[in-house]
């Protein structure tokens, strides 16, 4: 059976601001440990992406994260998962987009992240479990 996108998403899901700096959304994604920001704006009611990629581009391109809102770094053309949908499915929709994070959405909401960490720590574990079983059966 397929291992679902529920079963290898993280359900913490950092949120911030559209005018969060990209300096505050830094220090908030480095203390969760996370790669990627939800970004609402309640203003548009729309969801947004901000990555660490993003966060690495201003900066690198010198801009001030001071003073840089995270609204203007925002990937708003995001590609969503569903939580019933397979690995595969969300390493397919990464690949041909070339991103490392999908927002999980149930019914309009974000119920969590799944990024490339994620799906390789589950086919990783699934591929030692299977490697167990048959060196078991041997």
């Amino acid at each position: 059976m397929p291992t679902l996108v529920r079963d290898a998403m993280s359900t913490v899901i950092l949120t911030i601001g559209p005018d969060h700096t990209l300096r505050q959304a830094a220090r908030l994604m480095s203390a969760r440990r996370v790669g990627a920001a939800v970004v609402l704006d309640p203003d548009t009611c729309g969801i947004g992406i901000l990555t660490e990629r993003d966060v690495l581009d201003a900066v690198g391109a010198g801009q001030d994260p001071d003073r840089e809102p995270a609204h203007l770094h925002t990937t708003t053309d995001v590609v969503f998962a569903a939580p019933e949908w397979t690995l595969e499915n969300a390493a397919r929709a990464m690949t041909h987009g070339g991103f490392r994070h999908l927002i999980v959405l149930d019914d309009r909401e974000p119920v969590g992240v799944v990024s490339v960490r994620d799906i390789v720590r589950c086919w990783s574990s699934a591929h030692e479990r299977e490697a167990a079983s048959s060196g078991a059966a041997a």
